[in-house]
């Protein structure tokens, strides 16, 4: 694990295999352990054996906080329960029936992922009601002793939150602030369906931007100082992503050239900014197929390709 600040550290979960995928931000503290996004149960052995390399087990978490319940991000969270009933999940009330119910969104998930959806993401447990803590922003919650500022912080997702510990200056971001799997400054927009909404994203990285912040913490991958300026890259390459999609919904075709296309382009545009083989991992941790199918829906909602 890397040590973020005092307590709080970064845990890469080595996803299929591949660093630098999705990270679990690990809090510790007299009280407890706290984790951010624990990640999808196919990580589960990498989690529970990297926490024991640091002398802590699956009975000294107490809070898991999730940015939002997307399977990369919240997948393993019923199962760390069922294991540990005095764990308390903290979730956005748009997201929270869905972790106590995880039918919808499992049908929801396997339209996108079909056949794969196993070697993926696992299985996904839901959460009993009673560990089930709602929010809506704007409260103050505890999590390994520390008291983390929420805030609601739509765009990827409906029913996204952020949470700040203003002790070490660390905001966990989840998916808003985008992706960034290396050290260059690029931070790419994950856009997959249903929730994408480009308008209220951009109010979410202001809001962000307004915390000032000394380091983001983002699931796709890890700590980044300068978070002014990487929320300005990820507004910059939003806007771009979402220009390229409306051109090209607009354009003669069927749906799955036009997805050909954007993902050719989408490419070439990431290859502009980075060495191929960085390209690549920005394509594992965010499908650039599945962000065309987010940008694609968002446009059509308004009124563009219908």
């Amino acid at each position: 694990m890397q040590t973020i600040a005092r307590g709080i550290t970064c845990l890469d979960l080595m996803f299929l295999g591949k660093p630098r995928i999705i990270a679990t931000g690990v809090l510790q503290g007299p009280g407890g352990v706290a984790l951010v996004d624990p990640g999808p149960s196919t990580c589960l052995k990498t989690l529970r054996a990297v926490l024991g390399d640091h002398g802590i087990t699956l009975a000294d978490v107490r809070t898991i906080l999730l940015t939002h319940i997307h399977l990369d991000h919240a997948g393993a969270t019923g199962t760390l329960v069922q294991e540990n009933s005095a764990i308390q999940v903290y979730v956005h009330e748009r997201g929270a029936p869905h972790m106590a119910d995880p039918a919808k969104l499992l049908h929801s998930a396997t339209r996108l992922y079909g056949d794969d959806m196993d070697r993926l993401w696992g299985e996904f447990l839901p959460v009993p009601e009673a560990n089930l803590r709602v929010l809506v922003g704007g409260e103050r919650v505890a999590g390994a002793d520390r008291d983390l500022e929420v805030a609601y912080t739509p765009g990827h997702a409906s029913h996204h939150v952020s949470f700040l510990d203003r002790s070490s200056g660390v905001a966990f971001v989840g998916d808003v602030a985008g992706i960034r799997t290396g050290s260059e400054l690029f931070a790419l927009p994950p856009t997959p369906p249903p929730d994408i909404d480009i308008a209220v994203w951009k109010a979410s990285a202001q809001l962000i931007d307004q915390w000032q912040a000394e380091t983001l913490f983002i699931t796709h991958f890890g700590a980044h100082g300068e978070p002014a300026t990487h929320l300005a890259s990820l507004v910059e390459h939003l806007d771009s992503m979402a220009e390229m999609a409306h051109t090209i919904i607009q354009q003669e075709g069927n749906p799955d050239e036009r997805m050909v296309l954007f993902t050719k382009e989408a490419r070439r545009y990431l290859q502009r900014y980075m060495p191929e083989t960085a390209a690549s991992m920005y394509d594992q941790a965010a499908p650039l197929e599945q962000c065309w199918l987010g940008l694609e829906r968002y446009w059509k909602k308004q009124g563009v390709g219908a």
